[in-house]
Formats: structure tokens, sequence, C-alpha cells
């Protein structure tokens, strides 16, 4: 098929990426000429694992080609993704602005029947708007599909290439049939294409993802419970996760969720909700946990050193909101080195990926320095905070890491460790939700 990708950002790219891998021609188009001129050399604005290969190969093969002309690369598509971003107003609601500029040059260009895809997390409703774009330049037949993505950062390009589910909100007989067959390469193993109604896969998304937020602020809020009463969370998650009606996934405490997705979408989630008079109690109750749950390990710290941090140094091992990307956006970190700096601590970082989106975000500050690897950032710490579960963090040298240190004590916001083990090296050791921690 012949394919247009309008929006080259983390879901855009791989999208277009994938769907070349699967002989596909396919146009990503963007206006941002910087970045466009970055890809054309095979450059890629995000860490995604294997994503550099992928758009490497099929540019290679001419399957993959990128402009900054969003008018002709529509003009010469029969299928036009929608994958701008939709970044959150002030009150929660996502801005659809990109979104609807798209539909109308969309609209403007297109010279041939073509199949129109929401690929953006939008808010129910949003396909009709698109429609009503469109259609006020259309002079050729359209369809426009809500197709949502579940794309996991630092997994996207397996789960674009091996979903678990396609959803796919279609409405006539050829955009289900377009679909079904730009989607058969990925569900040849049985994984199902579920077709609905467009209003319900819009929902879909978001409340898949307010679902799996609200595993995580439940387990935070039974984590920090477990310390109150002496109780160890691990024992507890492993008690519930093994129940079939439960399952594991998603049950780890930790610092609070961050990313793109989840904070956004429970947000828009609950603006939907009271723009139709309607109370979501539980997701505003989900975001306030996971807002205070964020200021856990700092509290663990101010509660630990003292009541003054003042020209305390902080090592911080992980930066991303998660491993596998380098995305600072809502991340823990953020919330614990501003709260460090206002308390006059100076805060030695790593992490893998991530330094140079630390480095954009937050400029040269005496308060930081950004390290090169986990001994760097240690060396002198008063206090060691873990924040993002890298593989790289999970087995270091203790008595190495004792010695390095001014003081060993490690904040561990991921449970990473024995905490008998840690007593043994002589580390003072404080985690999340386990009885053996200081009620902080």
């Amino acid at each position: 098929m012949q394919i247009c990708i309008v929006g080259t950002g983390y879901v855009g790219l791989v999208v277009g990426a994938c769907l070349a891998e699967t002989g596909n021609q396919v146009i990503g188009a963007d206006v941002d000429s910087t970045k466009i001129y970055a890809l054309k050399q095979s450059i890629i604005p995000i860490y995604e694992p294997g994503l550099d290969r992928l758009v490497e190969r099929n540019q290679s093969a001419g399957r993959l080609t990128f402009t900054t002309d969003v008018a002709a690369a529509v003009a010469k598509s029969e299928v036009v993704f929608i994958a701008v971003g939709t970044p959150p107003d002030e009150d929660g609601s996502a801005d659809l602005r990109h979104v609807l500029a798209v539909a109308d040059v969309v609209g403007r260009s297109m010279a041939r029947e073509t199949v129109v895809i929401t690929k953006s997390t939008v808010p129910v409703g949003t396909a009709a708007k698109v429609a009503n774009a469109v259609a006020k330049h259309a002079r050729f037949p359209f369809h426009v599909v809500s197709n949502p993505e579940f794309l996991k950062e630092g997994a996207a390009v397996d789960d674009f290439m091996k979903p678990d589910r396609v959803v796919l909100g279609a409405e006539s007989d050829h955009a289900r049939s377009v679909m079904a067959e730009l989607y058969a390469p990925f569900v040849r193993t049985g994984k199902p294409i579920i077709f609905m109604d467009v209003a319900s896969a819009e929902m879909t998304k978001y409340a898949a993802n307010a679902m799996l937020a609200t595993r995580i602020s439940f387990m935070n809020d039974i984590a920090n419970l477990c310390e109150r009463v002496g109780a160890n969370v691990d024992m507890v998650r492993r008690g519930i996760g093994t129940d079939d009606r439960i399952g594991p996934a998603f049950l780890f405490p930790g610092p609070g969720y961050g990313g793109s997705c989840f904070p956004k979408d429970v947000k828009a989630l609950v603006k939907t909700a009271r723009d139709c008079n309607a109370e979501l109690s539980i997701l505003e109750s989900v975001e306030a946990v996971n807002e205070r749950q964020k200021r856990r390990l700092f509290e663990k710290l101010h509660h630990a050193l003292g009541d003054s941090l003042s020209g305390m140094r902080v090592a911080v091992w992980g930066l991303a909101f998660k491993p596998n990307t380098d995305d600072m956006r809502e991340a823990p970190s953020r919330v614990l080195m501003e709260a460090l700096w206002a308390a006059g601590a100076r805060v030695r970082a790593y992490d893998p990926v991530a330094a140079e989106e630390a480095k954009r975000i937050y400029g040269e500050r005496p308060d930081l320095e950004l390290c090169s690897n986990v001994t760097e950032a240690v060396n002198g710490a008063d206090a060691l905070a873990i924040v993002t579960e890298w593989r790289e963090f999970r087995s270091p040298d203790f008595d190495e890491l004792k010695k390095a240190m001014r003081e060993p004590a490690i904040f561990d916001g991921r449970n990473l460790y024995d905490p008998k083990l840690l007593r043994q090296h002589g580390i003072h050791y404080f985690a999340i939700g386990r009885g053996e921690n200081s009620p902080a």
C-alpha cells in the first residue's frame, strides 16, 4: 500500500518503520525540517531499541522516505495516519489543534479515495471532528478510522510487530477491508483484530492506560501501608499476583508512574468525564496517589539524613521514567531532584541514555552533575537514590559502592536488592513497602 504517516515523533516513526518492514511504501511527513533532515541520514531523534536499524534498512530498500511536504505525501497515498502530538492543556484535556490541522491538509490534498486513521491518543469524539475537517475540502470519498496505539516505550518495535491485539474503530466496509489487509502480516499467530465503532476504539485506549495506572497507584498505596504495619510488599505482590483473576503485571511498587502516556491519559479521561457531568472518583484518586508517591523517595531521604540536606551530595541512578528510553516526561527523577535542589542538596546523576535529555531540560546548573557511569555518580555521595530499574543497576559491587560513598545509604525506589544482603555489607537500605523500613 501507499501510506503516509503525518508526524515523525515516537508513535509515527515506529508505525512508519514497521509498516515499511512488511513491504508497504511509506512516507513519513513532518513540518519539522531539522527532524526530517536527520531522519534522511537515519539519525533517530529518540532512543528506542531496534528502531534505528529498522529505519536505516527500510530507507536503503526504498520503502521508507521522509519529507516536509505533507500535502504532496498525502496526495500520493491511499492510507494516511495522523500521528501528531496531543499535549495536555492546562485543564488536562488533549490539545487537538495539530490533529485537526493535519485533517484540514488531508481534505485539501488527497487525490483518491482515502482511509484517514487517527493514531494519536485522542478523546472520544475526535474522529467526528477529523471527519468534519476533512469534509470541508474533500473532493474524493474518505473514511475515518480510530486505531489507538499500545506501544510501550523501550519495547515499541516488538509491540507493533507482535501485538497482543489490534483495535480498530471502523464504520465502513471499505475501511474495514483496508485495515484488515494492512494489519494481516502482524497477526499471523492468531492475535485478534478487534473491530468496533469509532467511539469505543477511542475510549479503549484511555481505559487501558487508566486501568494500568490504577494498578500502579493501588500497589503504591499498599506498599506505604505495608511500611506502617511491618508487612513486606514483595510478599504481598506475589500473594495477589498469582491469583488468576489479578495476574502479576503492573503490581510493582515504586516512585510513581511517569512518561508520555499514563499521566496525560488519566488527566484527559478525568476531563472528559467532567465535561459529560460524570464522576471518575477512582481515577481522580489514582492521579492524587501518583503525585504523592513521587515525593516518597525525597521524604525518606529527608527523614533518614536529617532536617537539613543543605550541602549534601546525593547520587541518583536513573533519570528516564522507565528503562530502555530517554524519555523524562513526568519522570519521578525530576520530582526528586527538584526537591533536593530546593533543600540545598547537590545531585550527581547517572542514566545510560537520558543524560542529554536531562541537559536539554535543566541546562547547565551548579547543583547538577551528569556522570558517565555508576561509580562516578556515587563517589563521595552522602546517599544514593535509585529511581529507574536499568539492568546495570541490579548487581553492583556493594563493597566498592560502600567505599566510594561518604555515607553508605541507599534509597531504592525500585526494590532491586535483598535487604539482608545490604545489611551484611554495612549499608543502610531504605526501599518501598518493606517491613524492615523506617515508616518515614
